[in-house]
């Protein structure tokens, strides 16, 4: 999956903006010195929903006689009805409300009229919706990638041998790390996200969460995530989250995770 410079560079640091200002600030708002102006190429930009790199489930795929059941799918893992509601659906909402917010937002903060105060307001509500869409739609690109079926080669952890190597380092063994993500998943209270990132200034590794759809920002890159949105397992699992977390770890990518966590194709300019 082609990972846009746009999507993983320009927007996450502007949404980084809207939630702290004074963190490199871009251009600023008329109306408002302290909201920074969506940067003119991002404002011409039309998001779209990037395809999925393997079928929603079995019964999408044109069989081939060499090829296992689930080996195009994340079945059973995570079941097609959700993949479809949940690719289909729910990330396509963000992509779409993310547009609409957009162009309001650009209207909103560069009018300079009678109606200032107004705009402001107008401003600050558009900010909540770029913020929360653009982070819904940036965290489920990303989630999409570091997925693949269980039956790939890329869903050994051995694909990322120097990620491995790093893991070990930091949390004792593969099997120490596992424990210590899953518990921070589980811990999660509400909705939001868990990460295996890296510090662009130290390159050390480390567990993090975000809440709701705030994206991975600032000196930190994102590895891989974990969406733990009901809507990522309530219609198999339902509250079970336990089952859920112990299968995803089954369908984890980590030939894609090696590859950000090396920075391959700038894929960690965040």
């Amino acid at each position: 999956m082609q990972l846009s410079a746009l999507l993983f560079t320009q927007l996450p640091q502007y949404l980084l903006n809207l939630t702290n200002p004074s963190a490199t600030p871009l251009s600023a708002s008329i109306t408002n010195p302290s909201l920074p102006i969506l940067p003119e190429d991002m404002a011409e930009t039309r998001f779209t929903l990037p395809a999925l790199p393997y079928a929603y489930d079995v019964s999408s795929i044109s069989f081939d006689f060499n090829v296992g059941p689930f080996e195009r799918a994340l079945e059973p893992y995570i079941s097609g009805q959700i993949m479809r509601i949940h690719h289909s659906k729910h990330h396509q909402a963000y992509v779409n409300n993310l547009n609409a917010a957009a162009a309001n937002h650009v209207r909103a903060l560069q009018e300079n009229d009678l109606h200032a105060q107004i705009n402001l307001q107008q401003a600050m509500y558009c900010t909540s919706r770029f913020k929360f869409n653009g982070g819904g739609h940036i965290n489920h690109s990303l989630f999409w990638a570091n997925l693949t079926p269980a039956n790939t080669s890329q869903a050994k952890p051995e694909s990322a041998p120097k990620l491995a190597e790093a893991i070990s380092a930091k949390y004792g063994s593969y099997s120490g790390f596992k424990d210590e993500f899953t518990g921070a998943l589980l811990g999660l209270q509400g909705s939001g996200w868990g990460w295996l990132v890296k510090n662009k200034k130290t390159e050390q590794l480390g567990i993090v969460t975000t809440k709701d759809q705030d994206p991975v920002v600032g000196d930190l890159a994102p590895i891989f995530g974990i969406d733990m949105w009901e809507h990522a397992y309530y219609l198999q699992y339902f509250n079970d989250k336990t089952s859920y977390v112990d299968g995803i770890w089954n369908i984890i990518n980590w030939d894609t995770a090696e590859g950000r966590y090396l920075d391959r194709c700038g894929t960690l300019k965040l």
